[in-house]
């Protein structure tokens, strides 16, 4: 069995026994996240929210499932179409043993593995965070410097540390810009959450 053949299965699985399906696949690229995203989707799940959990920082997409009528409409009809998708049939939108997305459900996968990776350089960016830790370490390092005499070393960290973490967060921002260009370009709208974060929403 392939590695796509075994995340179809383990992901077929959960999709057939649980409403909310967590994808954690730490060394997995993007486009792989993307395309069990996307099956997920055809067997009516949607896209809820990506978050980074342990001590590794791994990458959490939550799926949870659409009880809208036009989502359990596709998950029967895609059902019915693909009996052995689990058991090493064809699945939605893939090449036959793959994750490679077939020409009609490229732009879909691209669409949102894009919005993953927008949501995802948000939830390891916490601004608040960072601009909290470049004010915090600077002082510790000088009270580190007065008390062991250690100076050189701990006064060029205290310079450092906050440039390192505010470069981070713009990085992050150019990122995440480029990112939300191309989920404007789709089609899709940006919306705030009462934490006034902005999320895009598919058309």
């Amino acid at each position: 069995m392939s590695v796509a053949d075994r995340h179809v299965s383990t992901l077929m699985r959960q999709l057939a026994s649980q409403d909310v399906v967590e994808l954690i696949h730490p060394f997995a690229e993007w486009e792989t996240i993307g395309a069990l995203a996307y099956i997920a989707e055809c067997y009516g799940f949607r896209y809820a929210d990506v978050r980074h959990i342990g001590k590794q920082k791994m990458l959490c997409v939550r799926m949870v499932r659409d009880a809208g009528p036009r989502a359990q409409q596709r998950a029967a009809a895609n059902a019915a179409a693909f009996p052995q998708a689990g058991a090493g049939g064809p699945v939605p939108g893939m090449y036959q043993d793959s994750l490679k997305p077939v020409p009609e459900a490229r732009p879909e996968v691209d669409l949102i593995a894009t919005l993953i990776r927008y949501d995802a350089l948000g939830a390891a960016a916490n601004r608040k965070q960072l601009i909290t830790m470049a004010w915090a370490f600077p002082l510790l390092f000088v009270l580190l410097a007065a008390v062991t005499g250690k100076f050189a070393v701990l006064l060029t960290l205290a310079a450092l540390t906050p440039a390192l973490l505010l470069l981070s967060l713009r990085l992050n921002a150019a990122r995440r810009a480029k990112l939300a260009a191309r989920l404007a370009a789709a089609g899709c709208t940006p919306v705030r959450d009462e934490r006034g974060e902005e999320w895009y929403v598919r058309p």
